[in-house]
């Protein structure tokens, strides 16, 4: 099944135009506001970061397709709260907010913890997690771009890299799995790798056929070349 966000590789969407630092960071002052009200509430460690993810990517297609980026966040904040039981719709529908449990509102971010909060970042390696099934410089081949046990689900695997041949660049230990995290059925870490792909693997009429690409895949993703 496709999916919408899954934009990667997409034909005929045109030519991305990097502005090299010539655009504001936020171009309007409700952008940055959204990213701050995202990763506030990201710390009542209510739901995790693939689980933010999946809500972005479960909106309507006809709201997806027409919603700027910063929407896109905005929605899926709103759909994440009232999933959670944090806020109502009507409270949303009146802005008229009410006082949150205790336990929220100790762990709510304080302006003065910011910086130190954000500085000590969130590290998905993990200790646990099967061995490596592969070794730097064997082939191997992608699944299909789909989360293999739930329907629909979650997965990090893009679909131009799906069913295509690379090569084992760089092993970078066990780390959280988002296809299993995003759907509340635990970390699951296991192995991630650094998979290089050419250019001309991956699509029909590369613009420079020898570029490599470079893919962070979970070993999930991977099967071992024939």
């Amino acid at each position: 099944m496709s999916r919408i966000h899954d934009m990667g590789g997409r034909f005929g969407d045109g030519f991305v135009a990097p502005d090299f630092g010539k655009e504001p960071v936020f171009k309007t002052e409700w952008h940055g506001r959204v990213l701050g009200l995202t990763v506030a509430s990201g710390f009542l460690g209510q739901w995790t970061l693939d689980e933010g993810r999946h809500l972005r990517e479960c909106l309507s297609p006809v709201d997806y397709s027409s919603f700027s980026y910063y929407e896109k966040w905005l929605a899926g904040l709103a759909d994440m709260l009232v999933a959670k039981g944090i806020v109502t719709r009507d409270e949303l529908k009146t802005l008229s907010p009410v006082e949150p449990p205790k336990d929220l509102r100790e762990r709510r971010l304080r302006p003065e913890n910011v910086f130190s909060a954000l500085s000590k970042g969130g590290s998905t390696e993990r200790d646990a997690g099967p061995q490596p099934a592969f070794s730097v410089g064997q082939d191997v081949v992608t699944r299909n771009a789909a989360n293999l046990t739930i329907d629909g689900g979650h997965t990090r695997l893009p679909a131009y890299a799906s069913g295509k041949k690379g090569t084992i660049f760089a092993l970078h230990g066990n780390h959280v799995f988002p296809d299993a995290n995003a759907h509340q059925a635990g970390e699951a870490p296991e192995p991630l790798y650094t998979v290089a792909f050419h250019a001309e693997t991956l699509w029909q009429h590369p613009e420079n056929p020898e570029d490599v690409i470079m893919l962070d895949l979970w070993q999930s993703y991977l099967l071992p070349a024939s």
